[in-house]
């Protein structure tokens, strides 16, 4: 892929075999370290996030089914519950409720990525969601997960372990997510998707740290 041929394997810098084996040492360095210093459970949940991507993600789904991202996104929401788990011990409901966050945040902001670079996946052969289904298509599909996110970081509220802060924040950032994910319907063609997609990012960079003020502030 073009937006790829630059990172070390693709471009040669660094072979196969050489990843791979950089790959399988750190995979184990890491788990060694959390079952060490931390516990074992975050260190199994990080295995499970990276064994996700690769087998399921990577190998399983990437090239056969424009769910690819959906499915195989679980692997980029382990992390909260990896710091939930290292700090208590357990995976709780309010972890699970991060995971889920992160889980449903996928498919809109890939999907909008995917856009930008749609002929890029078509040349590779990967059949991200807006190279098999309509432009309009893929747009209503970014509006459902974003509606269903925003409902989840709302639900979120309810564990109890988050207060006004955060729910005030979710609210106001999903309020304009969705804002732009229905305007993103009503233009045409590729219009206000970059701006989309980059909102994607700063929405659940200001989310999460929503989460940690309400935590400072509530104690």
């Amino acid at each position: 892929m073009h937006r790829t041929r630059k990172r070390p394997v693709a471009s040669g810098r660094v072979s196969r075999r050489e990843a791979l084996v950089f790959g399988i040492v750190l995979t184990i360095a890491s788990f060694a370290l959390l079952s060490a210093f931390v516990n074992v459970l975050s260190a199994a949940l990080t295995l499970s996030g990276t064994l996700i991507y690769i087998f399921v993600y990577t190998i399983g789904l990437k090239r056969s089914t424009p769910q690819n991202i959906v499915i195989g996104g679980a692997a980029g929401a382990v992390p909260p519950m990896v710091g939930w788990a290292a700090v208590t011990g357990t995976v709780g409901l309010p972890a699970i409720y991060l995971f889920a966050i992160i889980f449903f945040w996928t498919p809109p902001h890939f999907w909008a990525l995917a856009l930008l670079i749609k002929d890029d996946y078509a040349r590779a052969g990967v059949p991200m969601l807006p190279v098999v289904t309509s432009l309009a298509d893929t747009k209503r599909h970014i509006l459902l997960y974003t509606v269903l996110l925003v409902a989840l970081t709302a639900m979120f509220y309810t564990t109890g372990e988050v207060g006004l802060i955060y729910l005030v924040s979710a609210l106001g950032l999903g309020a304009v997510f969705i804002y732009r994910a229905v305007a993103h319907i009503r233009l045409e063609g590729m219009e206000g998707t970059k701006s989309l997609y980059l909102y994607s990012l700063l929405y659940l960079a200001l989310l999460f740290l929503a989460v940690m003020v309400d935590g400072m502030v509530s104690g």
